[in-house]
């Protein structure tokens, strides 16, 4: 599984933003999704993550209500939509893909960058 991550780029806070994740293979639609970011500095840590069949969707408190994590299996996509966004969510994002909810994630995209400025 190859995943393309895309759609970053320089934001004002208050704007949005909607990364988009594209895999190539043909197991991705019975894979868990997952985003995750890491700002200069910082360790990476998660933002949200999906099921295979779009349920069990959860987010980390610091994007809860901001950020929508969906996925297009037809279109072998994951996307996160970021709204009211701030400043503290610039970071380079990335998507990474696993075979369960229970297993760790094994294939991951380049990232994209997302810039906030206040």
């Amino acid at each position: 599984v190859q995943l393309q991550a895309s759609g970053g780029g320089l934001v004002q806070a208050g704007g949005s933003l909607r990364l988009s994740c594209a895999a190539s293979g043909r197991t991705f639609s019975s894979m868990a999704l997952g985003w995750f970011r890491q700002a200069p500095g910082k360790e990476r840590e998660f933002v949200a993550r999906i099921r295979w069949n779009g349920g069990g969707i959860y987010y980390a408190e610091y994007v809860k209500g901001r950020f929508t994590i969906s996925r297009d299996n037809a279109k072998n996509t994951v996307y996160l939509q970021m709204n009211s966004l701030k400043a503290e969510d610039t970071a380079v994002y990335y998507c990474g893909a696993r075979y369960s909810e229970n297993a760790r994630y094994e294939y991951w995209g380049q990232g994209t960058l997302v810039t906030v400025s206040s």
